[in-house]
């Protein structure tokens, strides 16, 4: 994308990440002086109104959250070509893949960090939202005014509210991080799901690896 240089009054600096269906920017509000990441749904989607609903919905969900402990949406807007994007927080102290790129962690550290990811799960459960996708890469990591670090859940794009969980079709998540329930389309799931997902997180933080695929989950016989 980068003909465009600024979204309405962000100005963009630099990419900082792209997924399957958008490309994150680092931005500076001129308004507000102020440091923040902006979301564009990819051009190759532009075209497909089911993927914009669902990049749309993953901003709503963000909203909706409504907690300090996952990223905060500021904006919403659409591009002159009719693509949508969000505004949201900067995270300048990166993700803990980032942390995890010299190796594990001390586990104290590990233990902490993982701990502060579970609340911020919690965030999202207590607003009826389950994430789907936890893992390092969308764990980040905001410095505060007095320099520490506050961890913050982002990438909704594979969340749920609790109530459509039980009725999902399609496996989802990532390798290493999802549940056995998940891999296996119309298998329900719920808060649990990310619990798992955090254990795989915290796993990483302390051993420095990726735990291994779940096996495939089989049912009681009754």
């Amino acid at each position: 994308m980068h003909s465009v240089e600024r979204i309405g009054r962000y100005r963009l600096e630099r990419r900082l990440g792209a997924g399957a269906f958008g490309t994150v920017w680092l931005a500076h509000d001129d308004d507000l002086e102020a440091p923040v990441a902006v979301k564009v749904l990819a051009e190759n989607w532009a075209h497909r109104l089911d993927v914009r609903e669902r990049f749309l919905a993953e901003a709503r969900l963000l909203r909706k959250a409504g907690s300090p402990r996952v990223v905060q949406v500021h904006d919403i807007g659409e591009l002159p070509d009719g693509r949508p994007y969000f505004v949201m927080e900067y995270a300048d102290a990166g993700t803990l893949a980032d942390l995890l790129a010299d190796g594990a962690l001390p586990v104290p550290e590990a233990l902490r960090l993982t701990a502060l990811a579970a609340r911020s799960a919690h965030a999202l459960h207590e607003a009826g939202i389950v994430h789907r996708d936890v893992k390092p890469s969308n764990v980040l990591l905001r410095t505060t005014p007095d320099g520490t670090r506050r961890v913050l859940l982002a990438d909704l794009g594979l969340a749920k509210s609790l109530a459509q969980a039980s009725g999902l079709t399609l496996a989802a998540g990532s390798e290493g991080y999802r549940p056995p329930e998940q891999a296996e389309p119309g298998a329900g799931i719920d808060a649990r799901a990310d619990v798992y997902s955090l254990g795989a997180v915290g796993y990483e933080l302390v051993t420095g690896t990726v735990p291994a695929a779940p096996g495939k989950v089989v049912p009681p016989e009754r």
